[in-house]
């Protein structure tokens, strides 16, 4: 499987991604219950049926284009098939030395973004560490570890190691990304609405961003069609965050939010089929108010 991974970097972005929306159809047609989930989640966020289709291809793109961002050679630029919108916000925090804090949920090319901070704004004293949840496979667990860490960016497993690993960055003026809407382990996260339902959420994202000084700044990567680049946006919240005194809850729910208003900005690219609603053992979402704003 490594072998194929290898051959298939080395094939241009254009015909992957082609590939990919294939791919994305295949899935879509064979697994029942991922058809079930990828439609309604997207139902329950209003999202067109036009738009669900074109989640369905984009999700296999974003699996094609896997082999090229984690085996490209380190001395290969990225930046090269980079757009950029709201830099100067990143700009900004890196000539400030603060820590930054980075959202992004599970939408276009989230995994490009990281590699291009690093490779645009960071060196031996500035970096970025992101949050990602290993592999179960011990082949891909190993080629996953080793990929997603290049110079000026080092990846931290969703443990109790990398959450050190992610407040420590953040305290000492680095810059640490992650998914907040990736389910967390039990234990570590509260039940906050997401779309209007009830969604098990990470309080980590909170905590960083609650980290005196630490700006946060939320993004998503667009994924051009037929392999013509990659678009990162850059934005601020457009509302307060609740101080650090608020309730975990009432903090999940504001990054919730957040993650919805760049969801709806380009929903065709967010993964629907991702299981998003599932829980930790022993948890309950009763209590949960699923009112929206």
């Amino acid at each position: 499987m490594l072998f194929l991974f290898k051959v298939l970097a080395r094939w241009p972005l254009w015909l992957m991604h082609g590939l990919g929306a294939g791919l994305g159809w295949l899935t879509y047609a064979v697994s029942p219950s991922y058809r079930k989930r990828l439609v309604t989640h997207a139902t329950w966020a209003g999202v067109s049926k036009r738009q669900t289709r074109g989640a369905i291809a984009e999700a296999g793109r974003m699996l094609m284009e896997l082999p090229y961002l984690w085996l490209r050679p380190p001395e290969s630029s990225i930046l090269t098939k980079v757009q950029w919108r709201g830099a100067d916000l990143l700009e900004a925090a890196h000539a400030n030395q603060q820590g930054v804090v980075i959202l992004t949920p599970h939408m276009g090319c989230f995994e490009i973004a990281a590699q291009a901070i690093a490779e645009r704004y960071l060196n031996q004293q500035r970096h970025i560490t992101v949050l990602y949840r290993p592999a179960r496979k011990p082949w891909l667990r190993d080629l996953v570890g080793t990929a997603r860490t290049r110079p000026g960016l080092y990846a931290a497993p969703a443990n109790l190691v990398g959450v050190r690993q992610l407040l420590r960055a953040v305290r000492d003026g680095q810059m640490a990304g992650l998914l907040p809407d990736q389910v967390p382990p039990e234990g570590m996260g509260v039940w906050a609405p997401f779309f209007g339902r009830p969604a098990y959420t990470m309080t980590l994202a909170a905590r960083l961003a609650h980290h005196p000084g630490a700006a946060l700044l939320l993004l998503w990567c667009e994924r051009l069609p037929w392999g013509r680049g990659y678009v990162i946006h850059v934005s601020k919240p457009t509302e307060p965050m609740p101080g650090p005194q608020a309730p975990q809850a009432e903090s999940a729910a504001f990054i919730n939010r957040c993650m919805e208003r760049l969801i709806l900005q380009c929903p065709q690219q967010y993964l629907w089929g991702y299981n998003r609603y599932k829980s930790g053992r022993d948890t309950e979402p009763s209590s949960v108010s699923v009112t929206k704003d």
